[in-house]
């Protein structure tokens, strides 16, 4: 087979104690899963049905353990936002999956960010337009090494923060939130056939703020360890 242009590479992202790569397909994030930051985000953080958005799978950049990743600040924006995620990895096919069975589809999980250009997306907002030029742009899903559930089991309880220059910014725990990972997987599996490569980022905990060029954010999930990303 010969292609017109050559296709891109396969974005993979290191698995812990493993040689192999995860290849990413697509990347789904919730939006507004927690109360706190639904609430300083202007909404009344009422059990809704989940709502999600997309970024496309080149949008993912993998940041190994001890080393810090190099984010350019984006164009077309004036501010910059970090949202620090726990992001599910699906490793099983499925539709319409039952929520006893949703974990069953999660093969691991991993640290990410969910790097956001807010000034667009407000405006978007407020025309009552798609979020894509505020939330799915290059290099906007920095994400940690995946740890397998079969060393790490469910992640259900656990810190999650993010501090920016040595500053703590954002600190919550995984049990507030509004949707849990496997009521997410099920509601979304209503709506799309997942599949393996899969990232579902499952919402920022209050404390959402601006980043700089020139300062360095610290993500952490309590199990999964810390990425660093430094902006310039």
């Amino acid at each position: 087979m010969s292609f017109v242009f050559a296709p891109p590479a396969t974005v993979a992202i290191p698995v812990v104690g493993s040689a192999d790569q995860f290849a990413v397909r697509r990347v789904y994030c919730v939006g507004r899963n927690y109360a706190a930051h639904a609430r300083e985000m202007g909404f009344d953080p009422d059990r809704e049905p989940p709502f999600f958005f997309c970024k496309p799978a080149d949008a993912v950049l993998p940041v190994a353990y001890g080393e810090t990743l190099t984010l350019t600040y984006p164009t077309q924006t004036t501010n910059y936002h970090y949202e620090a995620e726990l992001v599910a990895v699906i490793g099983k096919a499925g539709s319409d999956i039952p929520l006893d069975q949703a974990l069953e589809h999660v093969w691991g999980y991993a640290v990410g960010l969910d790097m956001t250009r807010r000034d667009l997306q407000m405006k978007m907002r407020e025309m009552g337009r798609p979020w894509e030029i505020g939330k799915a742009f290059d290099a906007s899903a920095p994400i940690g090494p995946i740890h397998p559930v079969s060393s790490v089991g469910h992640i259900e309880k656990a810190a999650i923060s993010l501090t920016l220059d040595g500053v703590q910014k954002q600190k919550s725990d995984i049990t507030h939130l509004i949707w849990s990972v496997a009521e997410t997987v099920s509601y979304l599996s209503q709506f799309f056939r997942l599949a393996p490569g899969d990232l579902i980022y499952t919402g920022t905990p209050e404390g959402v703020g601006p980043v700089k060029a020139g300062e360095t954010m610290v993500t952490a999930v309590e199990g999964l360890g810390e990425i660093t990303v430094r902006v310039v």
